[in-house]
């Protein structure tokens, strides 16, 4: 792998290790969501920036593959047990400009109105045919050629390259719907597919015969989505608005959708966190988005509503074979700032970091979650004991997600 997009010695050695982990691990796991550069090197223990920002596509697929090897992992982050490996990050160098128009159409339809009529146009983004697709291939099959146990993937571009090269595939099917996509390989013998519900078996199925595709039923195996168990925990001692405020929590996704309807509803809540005692106390994970973030900075100086910002130097605690903990740094300060204001945000422009935010200080605090129906969000907040309302769905995936829960 020459002409990557990193330059410095010390990816050169990620490259290295990843490969030779995915080669050792029980469980390699492949996905497609973001470029997490620096956090790779921390991983790895090499010096990283804490400040540079991600290239993200979709939260979902970064912390739904986490989820599995947490499971796999438990108490210590073993890779002997499970790897994670996204081989966006190595793209090579003239390849780059096309991670970012990616990136840059994927937010661009998430906050424009009018484009959400598009949503073949948004299906195109959000997965198989993505225009980075040729551009993961090599570095994906350089990290996998040596392996010949199955890879699990998490995103349907990943596995289809995957089972093209005749590796042995587990797909996960992350949503209750079936994309055309999903069927591209499905004959093929050397790929199995993980689906949410019997529904969603019964619509792979049918979908296979419309396609005229010859699919082995036994293959398409019916296993729900993937949650991290930290999260499940927390449903444990979580006791939903006992009294006092009710503590909500606004999320975006990994694209920045549902930013007017975000805007809308802060519009209308925080007058509300005046009024003493204030009703509601408001949590906004902005994730990786600046914009957001400075709507909201900006929307709390115009209704006088002070805001407390969440920050937390590289607050993700992982290194191969470390613990897998909270936070590294101030853990319980954070929570209590948070129980303390009104009004929070958190934000990262590091995906990793950002995940690991809303896991340790959003899930085990929020009586209830105000997000799109996507399937991480929705999956997570349920899981976490909290109660769910949803904003406008942005594909027929999270009309499907949303007609779950409502249900």
């Amino acid at each position: 792998m020459q002409n990557s997009i990193f330059t410095d010695s010390d990816l050169q050695k990620t490259l290295k290790k990843d490969k030779e982990l995915l080669e050792k691990t029980q469980l390699p796991i492949i996905t497609v969501s973001s470029t997490y550069i620096e956090d790779l090197k921390g991983f790895h223990d090499l010096p990283e920036e804490d400040t540079a920002k991600d290239v993200v596509f979709s939260r979902a697929h970064y912390s739904m593959a986490l989820a599995v090897a947490v499971q796999a992992w438990q108490d210590h982050i073993d890779p002997k047990k499970a790897w994670v490996v996204d081989p966006t990050n190595y793209v090579q160098a003239q390849e780059w400009s096309k991670i970012i128009f990616t990136e840059t159409i994927g937010k661009t339809l998430a906050r424009a109105p009018l484009l959400k009529k598009l949503k073949d146009l948004a299906d195109r983004f959000a997965r198989n045919k993505l225009p980075i697709l040729a551009s993961i291939t090599p570095p994906l099959n350089y990290l996998t050629k040596n392996i010949s146990q199955p890879i699990l993937s998490l995103h349907i571009a990943s596995g289809n390259i995957l089972a093209a090269q005749g590796k042995q595939v587990v797909q996960m099917v992350t949503d209750p719907h079936v994309r055309e996509d999903y069927l591209n390989e499905a004959e093929r013998k050397n790929i199995t597919f993980l689906v949410f519900d019997e529904k969603t078996k019964t619509d792979f199925i049918e979908k296979a015969v419309i396609l005229n595709k010859k699919v082995d039923q036994d293959r398409v195996i019916v296993t729900g989505p993937p949650v991290d168990p930290r999260i499940v925990q927390f449903a444990q001692k979580k006791q939903i608005w006992q009294k006092g405020p009710l503590k909500m929590c606004i999320t975006t996704g990994g694209l920045g959708t549902n930013k007017n309807e975000i805007k809308s509803l802060l519009d209308q809540l925080l007058p509300e966190l005046r009024k003493k005692p204030s009703p509601y106390q408001v949590l906004v994970y902005a994730g990786t988005h600046f914009d957001i973030y400075k709507m909201v900075k900006q929307l709390a100086a115009t209704h006088k509503v002070a805001l407390n910002e969440i920050k937390s130097f590289d607050p993700a605690n992982f290194k191969a074979g470390g613990k897998l903990s909270g936070l590294s740094n101030n853990h319980q300060t954070l929570h209590k700032t948070i129980k303390d204001n009104r009004l929070s945000i958190i934000y990262h422009p590091q995906i990793v970091d950002a995940n690991e935010l809303l896991t340790h200080l959003a899930f085990p605090w929020a009586d209830g979650f105000i997000s799109k129906p996507s399937g991480d969000m929705a999956y997570d907040a349920v899981a976490s004991g909290s109660f769910l309302l949803t904003l406008k769905e942005w594909g027929e995936w999270e009309h499907n997600i949303r007609q779950i829960f409502v249900q």
